[in-house]
């Protein structure tokens, strides 16, 4: 067994498109960044990657590298999910929380969580994905900023010989 953490944040910005866990959520501001700026799967995708000791996204697709320019993170998540697999491990289950003043996530959660389900090709029992404001404190209570923690767990496959 291995376990894995990270965190995500981005400021939001006018004219940028809300994206959690590939998921677009309609808002007024959306997440800056180099890629579409999933703060969600950023998370999730360096907690898998810190699972393993293989360091941290910037590592393996750097924001200064232009084929990363806007890239949708899912296929970031399938990459890392190849090396996951490279490794013969698999996810045990992933647990993480947004933090968002504006908008309200509830009515998202669910699909939000299948997707992310979909893409680690696990059943969505084995994805908990929470969301909470800031109670109005920091950049993030302000407004200004989106943020997501992962902790996430990985077991090594059963290899029949």
């Amino acid at each position: 067994m291995r376990v894995g953490f990270s965190k995500d944040i981005h400021k939001l910005v006018k004219g940028r498109k809300l994206i959690l866990g590939g998921i677009i959520i309609p808002s007024e501001f959306g997440e800056e960044a180099h890629s579409d700026g999933d703060v969600l799967l950023h998370a999730i995708g360096e907690a898998m990657l810190g699972a393993l000791a293989l360091g941290d996204l910037g590592t393996h697709f750097p924001d200064n590298d232009p084929k990363y320019k806007d890239i949708d993170s899912s296929k970031l998540i399938v990459e890392i999910m190849s090396m996951i697999n490279s490794k013969h491990y698999v996810i045990n289950n992933v647990d993480a929380f947004i933090s968002l003043e504006a908008p309200k996530l509830k009515g998202y959660i669910k699909d939000i969580q299948s997707n992310v389900a979909r893409l680690l090709r696990v059943h969505t029992n084995k994805v908990s994905i929470k969301a909470g404001t800031n109670e109005k404190m920091g950049p993030v209570g302000e407004g200004k900023a989106i943020e997501a923690y992962a902790i996430i767990s990985l077991k090594k496959k059963l290899l029949v010989r």
